[in-house]
């Protein structure tokens, strides 16, 4: 038994051992604190700007105001310097002749040059002559593109850091770039710092900014590249908001001679107020609410907005075609549009007292019934359903058959009208002739 007891010790120490020597094998090297810290400090040795920044003074110095050597310089100087990594502090030296510290100041301990955008001239010539250094810049080296728009952005929200002619500049310079597609409509977001639009720093850079864009290309330009990132109905917020309105956006801009902005902009608010307008209305449909008070709150709405009645036609037209879902049946739309409108011929018939908007209003279903394919056999019954209702006159119909029609659907929508207008035609020679009688 004590033989055995030694045998089972034996057993375990053996075990113990081997399982301190596994473990001993297991253990992963670790870094020393030494190590650590030279790695550290290598790191920051590789991200310093210093020398990257003393190189770019260094050669804009020498090339002095020739921006054509400037862009041969920067040209080379890609092959030797990191641009990649020092992008920031590169287009920070070309605007404003050093590193910029946060709010726009220039940093005081890092060399600085006096050939830069903030240093030259105030003209649009000179401007154009630096937006072609960008450009030339980033074309022959694409991946700076991010870079210099993050760069732009930047800019704008340090603009009270600059004077007042620094601000001039790169307001000239910004208009320039975005007419020539350089950088995205989207920087401007960076106007809309509350700070900014509180002092009257973002609308008086934009008069300089669109002025000089408008130079480059059109407001029909302008207007598709705000669009395109969202930014055409938001001009209004580059004023504090009890000065957010049309009219003092129009006198504003007017008298800075941009009345072409100022246009687009009351377009913009037209349209964003007819929208409006349109989904009221929509609405009210929905909530089966009394004709009389849908005429007198659209009424209302018309004033208020300074809609014309043709104008206003065309929204109610939309609305009521808007308020239902159509059957997919060709068969069945047709009866369910004339129910429709003869439920509304009231409201139709409200706003449309003249020749103009009733020419509107056929001009309107014209288009529909085009764009709508199960409404193109529906047409004629639809015109024929707002006469009986006194809300299209024969004079209109027989304008519309004549010479106002649109050329969409045009052949197929005249053969539909032609015997209706024919009839139209001998009712009016049978009056004419009655009348003549009468005499």
């Amino acid at each position: 038994m004590c033989e055995a007891f030694i045998n089972i010790n034996s057993l375990c120490f053996i075990y113990y051992r081997v399982s301190f020597m596994n473990n001993q094998k297991q253990q992963k090297p670790t870094l020393t604190g030494q190590r650590f810290k030279t790695r550290k400090r290598d790191e920051k040795e590789r991200f310093d700007p210093t020398q990257f920044q003393e190189s770019i003074v260094q050669g804009l110095n020498q090339t002095g105001t020739d921006l054509e050597a400037v862009a041969k310089f920067l040209d080379a100087s890609g092959a030797k310097l990191d641009y990649r990594r020092y992008a920031e502090t590169l287009f920070d030296i070309l605007v404003a002749g050093g590193m910029l510290a946060p709010g726009g100041t220039l940093s005081d301990d890092m060399t600085r040059t006096e050939f830069c955008l903030f240093t030259a001239q105030e003209d649009l010539e000179t401007m154009q002559a630096y937006a072609q250094v960008f450009n030339k810049l980033i074309r022959r080296y694409k991946y700076l593109e991010k870079g210099f728009e993050e760069e732009i952005k930047k800019l704008l929200l340090f603009l009270k850091g600059f004077t007042e002619s620094e601000r001039n500049k790169l307001a000239m310079l910004t208009g320039i770039l975005l007419a020539n597609g350089n950088i995205s409509a989207s920087i401007l977001n960076s106007l809309y710092n509350e700070n900014l639009v509180k002092e009257g720093v973002s609308a008086a850079f934009a008069v300089k900014l669109f002025k000089s864009w408008i130079n480059e290309k059109d407001i029909n330009s302008v207007a598709g590249s705000l669009r395109k990132v969202g930014m055409d109905n938001r001009l209004m917020e580059l004023f504090p908001a009890n000065k957010r309105s049309c009219e003092h956006f129009s006198k504003y801009f007017t008298d800075a001679g941009l009345k072409e902005l100022s246009d687009f902009a009351r377009n913009q608010q037209s349209i964003g107020a007819r929208k409006e307008l349109q989904k009221e209305l929509q609405e009210m449909m929905a909530n089966s609410e009394p004709q009389k008070e849908i005429i007198a709150f659209t009424r209302e709405e018309m004033k208020k907005a300074g809609l014309s009645e043709q104008t206003m036609i065309s929204i109610i037209w939309t609305s009521v075609m808007s308020s239902v879902e159509w059957n997919k049946k060709e068969e069945l739309v047709t009866e369910q549009a004339i129910k429709l409108l003869k439920q509304y011929s009231p409201l139709l018939k409200a706003f449309t007292s003249q020749g103009l908007s009733e020419l509107s209003l056929l001009l309107k279903i014209q288009e529909y019934c085009y764009d709508n394919i199960h409404f193109m056999k529906a047409f004629q019954k639809i015109v024929v359903l707002l006469y009986k209702a006194d809300v299209l006159s024969e004079e209109a119909i027989l304008k519309w058959y004549t010479e106002a029609h649109v050329s969409k659907g045009k052949s197929v929508f005249l053969e539909q009208m032609k015997k209706f207008v024919e009839w139209l035609k001998n009712a009016e020679e049978e009056s004419e002739s009655e009348e003549e009688e009468a005499d």
